[in-house]
């Protein structure tokens, strides 16, 4: 009898389980988000305009491990927390960048010029309190075509919404060779998991993304263009794991023996 109400009990549950994930998953594909393409080479025909207003392939300059940052500098929402949140790994960071690594923040608005990037990175610059090479950490920009090229190449999906952007909020890592090896989500990293991202970079190897808490439980809101939570995604991990925890309990807790007097 037991094992009937387990059974009862897990198709109910994978079925409320089921029904919250179609509401609230994202698709595949999505138009808004990343597609994530660990293991992919930049193409040498990427170019990028450099802060001397140089232009050049974005190939050339990864020498070392290196953080790709996809913003652009006008966003009134997210971009500003990311660069924020680099800024403190830079600060915290027992590596030394420019040396050991690099940051490479590239502008997906085509509109933006130079100048803008360069005043940007002042900005940013400045917030880092310890003694730093300023060219470890570089602010680009770009034309449409490349723009699409390497938003194309990392998976990155945005959509234009008047003059501004809805897009989502990571860094891409990669190797040496210009191997992209890793995704990190969110508008804050910690300087232990960027560590470990660029360690690995630094090796030529690539890892699956293991905090992608942002991307499932959060959904943007364009409105008021920032993350909130998705209450039916979380509900739905609540219910699973809290049936998972029944299950366990009625199938391991001994029968108690029947005594007669």
């Amino acid at each position: 009898m037991r094992s009937k109400l387990v059974v009862l009990f897990l198709l109910a549950l994978f079925s409320r389980a089921e029904s919250q994930e179609n509401v609230a998953m994202p698709a595949n594909d999505p138009e808004i988000g990343i597609v994530e393409h660990l293991d992919t080479i930049l193409s040498p025909g990427i170019m990028v305009i450099g802060e001397t207003g140089d232009t050049v392939p974005l190939l050339s300059l990864i020498n070392k491990p290196t953080i790709l940052n996809l913003v652009y500098y006008r966003c009134p929402g997210i971009c500003s927390p990311i660069m924020n949140s680099l800024a403190e790994v830079v600060d915290k960071l027992d590596m030394v960048i420019g040396k050991d690594y690099q940051i490479l923040t590239v502008s997906f608005d085509a509109r933006e010029d130079i100048s803008l990037a360069v005043k940007k990175k002042q900005n940013y610059i400045n917030m880092v309190k310890k003694e730093i090479d300023p060219a470890g950490w570089q602010f680009m920009t770009a034309d449409s075509l490349d723009i699409a090229n390497l938003c194309n190449t990392v998976g990155f999906r945005f959509k234009i919404v008047g003059n501004d952007f809805l897009h989502p909020g990571m860094i891409a890592v990669f190797s040496p060779q210009g191997k992209l090896t890793r995704y990190l989500f969110g508008t804050y990293f910690l300087p232990f998991e960027v560590k470990l991202a660029l360690a690995e970079a630094n090796k030529g190897l690539s890892g699956p993304t293991i905090n992608r808490v942002l991307q499932f439980c959060y959904t943007y809101d364009p409105q008021g263009r920032q993350y909130v939570l998705n209450v039916t995604k979380v509900s739905g991990i609540l219910i699973l794991a809290i049936g998972l925890i029944v299950i366990l309990v009625l199938i391991l807790k001994p029968k108690r023996k029947n005594h007669q007097q």
